[in-house]
C-alpha cells in the first residue's frame, strides 16, 4: 500500500455562515471583491508584487523596468455602442499598464469559446481586437483557444495579460501619494457601465449613449514625457470613481476630500442612473482615469489632459488630506458632505 502524504489547508478565512458559495457581487469591484482578494487570493499567494495594490505589477528584470497586468472579460452583450468584447480587452489591459506608468508593448490573449458562438461573431471582435492593438501601439504575441459545452460561457470569454516598460525614475502608485496633492478626473464619468444597462433594458433615447472604451496610454505617455510629477494613477473600471478613491486611499493611508458639483455627468448618462436608482460615482468607466499630482503642478497637469480628445473633460475634482477614519468624503450638490465607501452588493454584473 502505498503512502499518500496529507496536506492540513488552513481554515477558508472567509466565514462560510456568511458566504457559503461565491456571489455575483464578489465581482463587483466592490466590498466583496476586495475581501475575497485580500481574505482569500493575497493570503495565499502573498508577496510584495501583489502588495503593490496597484493595476499591475512592477519589477526589475536586469536593467529594466517592466510593468505586467492580466483581465479577463465576460461582458453581456459582446456588441456594445461605442464598442465590444475585444476593444474593450485591449483597451483594459492597456490602460492598466498606462496607470503603472508603462509604456505597453506586448499582449496575450485566451479565448473560452462556447460551442454555437457564430462564426462571423468571432471574426468580428478578432479584427476589433486587432484595431484597438494597433491604435494602443500593442502587439498580440501569443494566445490560447479552447471550447467548451454549449450554455457553459455564454459566447466568448476573453483574457488579455500585457507587458510594458517603464522608461522613467517615477515611482507611480498609490503609496506615493502626498498631502495636498490635486486629483484631477480625465473627463466624463459612468458612460460605459450606462451604455451597456441601456441596450440590456431597451431604454431609448434620443441619443444614442456610447461606451467612453478607449487606450489612455497616448495621452499617459504625454503626461510622462512633459516631466510632470505623478504620483497616482487609477483607471475607474468596475465600482467607477467612488471604489478607486477608496481603494487609493486604503492602499495609501490617506483620506481624499472630492466635491461632486465639478464631476462630470452627461445628462443622459444621468437620466438612465436616476431611472434605474444608480449612483454614477459607482458605475463603471473603461476610457476615464484619475491622476494624483503635487498642487504646484495640477494646473500644467490639467492643460496637457484637456489638450487630447480623451482629456478635453478634465477637471480638478478633490485633493488628499492627512488620514481620517473616513476615507472618502464628497461635498455633494446641496452643499453638504457624505461619506464614500465601497458597494457591498452588485449593482451592474456583467460590464467588463
Amino acid at each position: 500500500m502505498t503512502n499518500k502524504k496529507e496536506y492540513n489547508f488552513p481554515s477558508c478565512p472567509i466565514p462560510i455562515s456568511d458566504y457559503p458559495r461565491v456571489l455575483l457581487a464578489h465581482g463587483s469591484g466592490g466590498t466583496l471583491t476586495n475581501q475575497l482578494i485580500d481574505k482569500i487570493f493575497r493570503s495565499v499567494f502573498n508577496n510584495d508584487y501583489l502588495n503593490q495594490s496597484h493595476d499591475g505589477a512592477i519589477a526589475q528584470i536586469s536593467a529594466n523596468k517592466i510593468a505586467m497586468t492580466t483581465d479577463s472579460y465576460v461582458i453581456h452583450p459582446i456588441f456594445f455602442p461605442g464598442g465590444d468584447i475585444g476593444s474593450l480587452a485591449i483597451h483594459g489591459t492597456v490602460n492598466d499598464l498606462a496607470m503603472c506608468g508603462a509604456r505597453p508593448l506586448y499582449l496575450t490573449v485566451g479565448f473560452i469559446l462556447e460551442e454555437g458562438l457564430a462564426m462571423e461573431d468571432l471574426w468580428r471582435v478578432a479584427n476589433s481586437m486587432q484595431r484597438a492593438a494597433e491604435e494602443a501601439g500593442v502587439q498580440i504575441v501569443s494566445g490560447d483557444t479552447k471550447v467548451v459545452d454549449k450554455g457553459k460561457a455564454d459566447g466568448i470569454f476573453i483574457n488579455t495579460s500585457g507587458v510594458g516598460v517603464i522608461e522613467h525614475d517615477q515611482s507611480i502608485c498609490p503609496q506615493s501619494i502626498k498631502e495636498g496633492d490635486c486629483i484631477i478626473l480625465s473627463g466624463d464619468i459612468a458612460r460605459h457601465g450606462m451604455a451597456i444597462m441601456a441596450v440590456r433594458e431597451s431604454l431609448s433615447f434620443e441619443n444614442t449613449i456610447e461606451s467612453d472604451s478607449a487606450s489612455l496610454s497616448d495621452l499617459v505617455l504625454k503626461l510622462i514625457k512633459s516631466k510632470v510629477t505623478i504620483h497616482c494613477m487609477r483607471d475607474l473600471t468596475r465600482g467607477g470613481l467612488a471604489t478607486a478613491l477608496v481603494e487609493i486611499a486604503k492602499a495609501s493611508s490617506m483620506a481624499i476630500e472630492i466635491d461632486e458639483n465639478v464631476i462630470s455627468v452627461r445628462e443622459d448618462v444621468r437620466g438612465v442612473c436616476e431611472i434605474l436608482g444608480i449612483d454614477p460615482l459607482y458605475v463603471a468607466n473603461e476610457g476615464r482615469f484619475i491622476c494624483f499630482v503635487p498642487e504646484s503642478e495640477a494646473k500644467e497637469v490639467l492643460a496637457i489632459m484637456k489638450a487630447s480628445p480623451l482629456g478635453n473633460d478634465a477637471s480638478i475634482i478633490g485633493h488628499v488630506v492627512k488620514g481620517k477614519k473616513t476615507l472618502v468624503i464628497a461635498k455633494n450638490q446641496i452643499g453638504t458632505t457624505r461619506i464614500v465607501d465601497m458597494l457591498s452588493s452588485e449593482q451592474l454584473p456583467r460590464i467588463c
